[in-house]
């Protein structure tokens, strides 16, 4: 099967890309770690303008009603430039779990407020492939993406979900990824059902989190191509020699390769599949964009030489990105597992 975007869906993945760079988002990512989150509401003020938080949210609630598809095309400029903010909780992950609740007032509630970009919601959310924005080193507990900027927390394990309240930062190696403990509140929902549209949920945001990567991945191989043109040694631009060209070939390859895993995952989770397919395509896409997107990550470094360590280069921003993301969502290791269980579950189609 080919499988090829719109002209539609390219022209809103450019109009994004477009946005982001006259935000210039460095700045904004680095005031957003530093606590001053100005530059980057207004940042996220303009997605939202331009479809980007509404994409999954239904027209009942306010959004557009599109499909998994449309969102891993704005998440992938979104990981492209690098932009700060729980966008993955607020645009796919309160989306699909509150959608997918049976009583509609919540979902009434906050998600017109989210396709605006008008309020912002995060959660800390465990199930059974792995934890959202990560845990506390050698524990269990979730951790809420930038719970401080948020209006709604949300805390989801097991078949419960409840809100929350911001607890203790916790140090990220990203620093625009300001991870929280939350405390539990009042129980919202639970039962058999809302354990399904947890599963959803988690499935969503690590679709999400993988076209984060797959775009992240994409700049660093952009930024990495422009220095080698630049650098010279003995002379010569070092994007002559054959050793440059071959890793960043091989780089080029890795993110072409997982980029239709993205999407078949998207069409997946767009269907009716069973819970072991949707798993599976889930996992695949992003175990192999975050992967592809280490690979950038670990060559744009080597090319670049000492200044790619320095705070200082921009370049930084979207190592600690790449670094960060690759076990948000899931770790590698939590993905191959649900992989694994697929396959022996016989679902191999």
């Amino acid at each position: 099967m080919r499988f090829a975007l719109t002209a539609e869906q390219n022209d809103f993945a450019a109009s994004l890309r477009k946005m982001a760079e006259s935000a210039k988002t460095p700045g904004v990512v680095r005031a957003w770690g530093a606590g001053d989150s100005a530059a980057g509401r207004a940042l996220i003020g303009q997605l939202a303008e331009a479809g980007a938080l509404g994409l999954t949210i239904t027209e009942e609630n306010g959004g557009f009603g599109a499909g998994p598809v449309e969102l891993i095309v704005a998440f992938t400029e979104i990981g492209r430039a690098a932009v700060p903010g729980p966008l993955v909780e607020t645009a796919a992950v309160i989306p699909a779990l509150l959608q997918a609740l049976p009583a509609a007032d919540l979902a009434a509630e906050w998600l017109p407020a989210f396709a605006e970009g008008a309020k912002l919601g995060t959660i800390a959310l465990t199930a059974a492939g792995g934890s959202a924005a990560g845990t506390i080193a050698g524990g269990a507990a979730p951790l809420a993406l930038d719970a401080d900027q948020a209006d709604l927390v949300l805390v989801a394990a097991g078949d419960s979900i409840a809100t929350a309240t911001a607890g203790d930062l916790v140090k990220s190696v990203d620093a625009a990824r300001r991870l929280y403990t939350v405390a539990p509140g009042d129980v919202l929902a639970e039962g058999e059902g809302v354990a399904e549209a947890i599963e959803t949920a988690f499935d969503t945001g690590a679709l999400a989190a993988a076209a984060q990567l797959l775009g992240a991945g994409r700049s660093l191989l952009d930024i990495s191509v422009e220095y080698v043109k630049q650098r010279q040694q003995f002379g010569t631009p070092i994007g002559r020699y054959q050793s440059i060209k071959h890793h960043l070939a091989n780089v080029s390859i890795a993110l072409e390769m997982a980029q239709p895993l993205l999407y078949r995952a998207a069409l997946t989770l767009e269907g009716d599949a069973d819970r072991q397919t949707r798993a599976r395509d889930v996992s695949a896409a992003k175990l192999a964009c975050g992967e592809a997107a280490y690979q950038a990550a670990r060559i744009a470094l080597q090319v670049h030489g000492a200044i790619g360590y320095t705070a200082e280069c921009d370049l930084s921003l979207w190592l600690t990105k790449v670094t960060a993301l690759r076990s948000a969502w899931g770790t590698p290791a939590e993905h191959r597992a649900r992989i694994a269980t697929a396959l022996r579950a016989g679902n191999v189609a």
